[in-house]
């Protein structure tokens, strides 16, 4: 049965609503059309970043669940696992996390720094694996382990992506439209990076529930077009379906997996260009794994004519930026010679 959003359980985690903000000089190195930037790296809590929307639904529902601790999984510099550790300390839970070895050939120390040391410093306990394996199975394998040593262990999937977290960016979606009419913007497009699928599927079902028209291009940060594009369809489904009755059909689910590169992880020489062109038109921080792939999809897209130049278009800024640190001689390098 449909629900309104206020209806399901939340807490607060998250400053919203996150600012929307014109990029005058984004936009005009890119010769149109309008750039907008939704600030979601604002969020507030450890740094900011997408999860901790996602965060509100699923730790209140742990916590209506009677848990005291909570159990997840990410690669190496997940920002979704320090902002669930961080979240966790906010309520008083214990945060167990599974670090998966995805990213190969990087410095020594990328499992020491960025991510990994705010995870530590929020008191989690990490165990890492090796790359490959199915992370949520590893990760629920353990929270079971967990629950039989009388432990109660709450699971929460990879990047805070099911039908309870993709909530938070239904909010988001009900939010970005409130500042579109409020700017009076004629909106051609909604960019974002798209990984686990929770953002993507949540803001495709949030403008689908509110009745919105506006197309979402998905820039996949690690799987080709077919698969993102299911992951993202199945999620969508099931968050719509807890708020309208109407089906959300899968021609609403757009991607390009053109800027993916070498692999999750892996920046491109167009990723480097993209972080490097933001901070130095807009003082703005992306970071390497997600938001900055996605950024070298919309300018990429921009060069090709893709928007129309007398429209809007607002990216999605997810966070990330605490991840740098674990790239730093590659930034620099790339710095030095832009």
């Amino acid at each position: 049965m449909a629900k309104k959003l206020s209806e399901f359980p939340s807490v607060p985690l998250c400053h919203q609503p996150t600012p929307l903000e014109f990029m005058p000089r984004m936009s005009e190195s890119l010769g149109g059309p309008r750039l907008w930037i939704k600030r979601d790296d604002c969020t507030g809590l450890a740094t900011g970043g997408n999860k901790t929307r996602k965060l509100e639904f699923l730790i209140a529902d742990a916590i209506e669940k009677g848990a005291d601790m909570v159990v997840t999984q990410g690669a190496v510099q997940s920002n979704h696992v320090r902002q669930t550790a961080a979240a966790a300390c906010k309520f008083g839970l214990d945060c167990h996390a599974l670090l998966e070895r995805r990213v190969p050939d990087r410095a020594n120390d990328y499992e020491t720094t960025g991510n990994v040391l705010f995870d530590q410093m929020f008191g989690t306990s990490l165990e890492f694996r090796p790359a490959g394996l199915d992370m949520n199975a590893e990760a629920m394998a353990v929270t079971e382990k967990l629950a039989a040593a009388g432990r109660k262990a709450y699971f929460i999937p990879g990047g805070g992506s099911n039908e309870i977290g993709a909530l938070g960016y239904v909010s988001c979606a009900y939010e970005l439209l409130e500042q579109i009419k409020a700017n009076k913007l004629d909106v051609g497009w909604i960019v974002l990076a798209t990984g686990s699928a929770g953002t993507h599927a949540g803001m495709l079902a949030g403008l689908h529930a509110a009745g919105s028209t506006i197309p979402v291009m998905g820039v996949s940060v690690r799987q080709p077009e077919d698969k993102q594009i299911a992951a993202v369809h199945k999620l969508a489904v099931l968050t719509a379906a807890q708020l309208t009755d109407t089906p959300l059909g899968v021609e609403k689910v757009i991607v390009d997996d053109g800027y993916v590169g070498a692999g999750y992880g892996q920046p491109t020489q167009g990723t480097l260009d993209a972080i490097n062109l933001i901070a130095r038109r807009e003082g703005l921080l992306f970071d390497p794994v997600y938001s900055g792939k996605g950024l070298a999809g919309m300018i990429g897209l921009a060069g090709q004519n893709f928007f129309e130049s007398d429209k809007d278009v607002i990216f999605l800024h997810t966070g990330g930026a605490a991840a740098l640190f674990a790239y730093g001689n590659q930034l620099a390098e790339h710095a030095a010679n832009g």
